[in-house]
């Protein structure tokens, strides 16, 4: 909650006119920031103490307005930042596609402008009432010798596992996985399930902050060690005193720090902006990344030694592809707990849709699973949920895995073909032929950097086919 005891929303759109028209009429519900690009957005949360608790995103944004692919980066920017923000995108982006993708990104919900103001309050109230139960439900103890984790899959008995063989070690651990897959789940049972776990838990997310802040932050400050330093103040590592400090998205942190942080890792010691005496810390270090670090130690933007020091254990989050049946187990617990939360009798999947729901691909993994389960349940309350209208709800371009099968594996072809006729309720043959080989051109002219001459012999036509099929393209 803001200073102002409103709610918190951040507004990004590149329309000055739509920006202020939603300020105006949000302004006495909510504490309005705008912004309006991209870069605006990460420059301006850096002001700010904490991170909105709502955000509206256009898509269209820029540097180029007129396609989606800034607003899709920002999406996974804010939930990089804040993995509990919740993202309404407000956008004239309206294809299909993009609502699906940008739910699939983490977005709770896509609205194509125009949209009501009171209707966009709603949306905004209904979402607000989910991140509260979702924190109370996240602050909730789990039971003892219990990790929280949901699911029983052989990916998901080796997690847990995981979880309870190192959490009572005072090492660190690293924490990888892929966006929405439930890293900071993982971090508070490490906590919960140790011997600290009656000690502070202090989370901070290295993205989250400016760089300038980060050590005074992490480490503390002594009065007049900046400007705007009017008292002295604790750090993290000075409050988590003998619990656990987690640091997610390690792979942000600028390498003049890393050092720093090397050394409280070797000895438990550090030092306050501003200060020369020496203090010691206790606090188990738990950090996460969905980066990879040993491409980023190779690039020179990770130090090895401190990788090393990280990573005495390390845990790999499974994405939700690989956990089976858990995909369902995932979806009653959801289902049932959002419910609960609304009063309303739990939505059912018919055996179509069900089928449709353990083929999906969930690239937004256990977050994506989650938003659709909330939509469901605000849309279908007590009702069977058929498969044309599940697959309103996921990005099924984006579905299946990213390996395709070798023109000359037939038994894969089919299998993937299988798929797709089971996922996409309105299939199109004509549709996905003209789809496939618009993206084979598009690759092949990015690879010879637009040459058509190149890019023809790369395909296998003329260039006077070439040619024809890409205005084509442009005249759909």
């Amino acid at each position: 909650m803001s200073r102002t005891n409103k709610p918190s929303l951040l507004i990004v759109d590149d329309d000055p006119l739509i920006s202020d028209t939603l300020t105006y009429v949000l302004s006495k519900d909510f504490e309005i920031s705008a912004a309006e690009s991209r870069a605006q957005v990460k420059s301006l949360l850096m002001q700010l103490d904490e991170p909105p608790q709502l955000a509206l995103v256009d898509l269209g944004l820029p540097p180029q307005p007129h396609k989606p692919d800034e607003g899709f980066a920002l999406i996974a920017d804010l939930l990089g930042i804040s993995p509990s923000i919740k993202i309404l995108v407000l956008s004239g982006q309206s294809d299909e596609a993009n609502a699906r993708h940008a739910r699939a990104l983490g977005a709770i919900d896509f609205v194509a402008k125009p949209c009501e103001p009171e209707r966009l309050k709603s949306l905004l109230f209904n979402a607000l009432l989910v991140q509260d139960a979702e924190r109370s439900a996240d602050k909730a103890p789990a039971p003892a010798k219990d990790s929280g984790i949901v699911g029983s899959s052989p990916a998901m008995d080796k997690l847990r596992q995981q979880i309870k063989q190192y959490a009572a070690a005072p090492f660190p651990v690293l924490i990888e996985g892929e966006s929405g897959s439930g890293k900071e789940r993982v971090a508070s049972s490490l906590h919960q399930l140790s011997p600290r776990s009656h000690k502070p838990y202090l989370a901070l997310n290295c993205a989250a902050i400016s760089p300038t802040l980060v050590e005074p932050t992490l480490f503390g400050y002594a009065k007049g060690a900046f400007t705007g330093a009017n008292s002295a103040r604790a750090g993290y590592f000075e409050e988590a005193e003998n619990g656990t400090l987690f640091l997610d998205e390690i792979g942000e942190l600028p390498l003049e720090l890393q050092a720093k942080l090397l050394r409280v890792l070797e000895n438990g010691e550090y030092q306050r902006v501003g200060e020369t005496q020496p203090r010691f810390s206790n606090a188990r270090v738990v950090t996460a990344t969905n980066r990879d670090l040993r491409a980023e130690i190779k690039a020179g933007r990770f130090r090895a030694d401190l990788y090393h020091r990280l990573s005495v254990f390390s845990i790999a989050v499974p994405p939700l592809r690989d956990m089976g049946q858990d995909k369902l187990t995932l979806l009653d617990y959801f289902r049932d707990f959002y419910a609960r939360e609304a009063k309303t009798p739990p939505f059912h999947l018919d055996p179509r849709a069900q089928q449709m729901w353990e083929d999906y691909h969930f690239p937004g993994n256990v977050r994506e699973l989650r938003n659709i389960a909330i939509r469901l349940t605000t849309k279908y309350p007590g009702m069977a949920v058929n498969a044309q209208q599940l697959e309103a709800e996921l990005d099924t371009d984006q579905a299946f895995p990213q390996e395709i099968p070798l023109a000359n594996d037939s038994k894969a072809l089919i299998e993937l073909a299988r798929k797709q006729l089971q996922t996409l309720a309105n299939f199109n043959l004509d549709v996905t032929l003209r789809q496939w080989e618009k993206a084979y051109v598009e690759a092949a002219l990015n690879m010879t950097h637009g040459n058509l001459s190149q890019a023809a012999k790369l395909l296998g036509i003329n260039r006077t086919t070439l040619y024809s099929r890409m205005q084509t393209y442009g005249s759909e």
